[in-house]
């Protein structure tokens, strides 16, 4: 019996490549779940999503944010996603790929929010992963920010422009 199962499921797969057509890859559940929160994503016309390789890969992808608004405006920022398989238990890994001057990101790209850590919750999706401004891994810019926020936004600007904020060094990003 099992053998006859076995012949039927190879003959449904020969069929499909006589006509042309690639087996079907099965989706995994997080690629389900993330395939729907990417559908429902509303995003901002100063934000796209990108997916480097390819439409058939959904678990990694880029989103390029340019705000039209505060400190960052006139800015261009990717950032990579990385979504595990077993989401939406598990949280997505998100990173920087431009260097900025931000208390929630530091040099290297991480991005530092509860959210993407112990606050996870399966219920919440990618379109709930925003910064804020209680959870800083660059406590310089974080003490800048709350302490003066003139200079904060003066350094902004240097290091948008591709200038030294300390000793660091940042690439033009407008």
């Amino acid at each position: 019996m099992l053998n006859l199962i076995k012949i039927k499921g190879q003959k449904k797969e020969d069929a499909a490549n006589a006509n042309g057509k690639p087996p079907a890859k099965k989706q995994s559940p997080g690629e389900l779940r993330l395939h729907k929160d990417i559908a429902e994503l509303n995003l901002p016309k100063s934000t796209k999503i990108s997916f480097p390789n390819g439409k058939d890969d959904l678990m990694n992808f880029e989103v390029t944010i340019r705000p039209d608004e505060g400190y960052y405006v006139g800015g261009k920022f990717v950032f990579t996603f990385q979504v595990p398989p077993a989401y939406p238990h598990e949280p997505p890994k998100v990173k920087c790929k431009t260097k900025v001057y931000h208390p929630n990101i530091d040099l290297e790209g991480n991005v530092c929010l509860n959210i993407l850590r112990e606050d996870w919750k399966p219920v919440l999706n990618v379109n709930t992963i925003q910064p804020n401004d209680e959870d800083p891994l660059n406590h310089e810019a974080a003490a800048v920010l709350r302490d003066n926020p003139e200079k904060f936004e003066r350094n902004v600007q240097r290091a948008m422009a591709g200038g030294y904020v300390g000793e660091t060094h940042f690439p033009r990003c407008m």
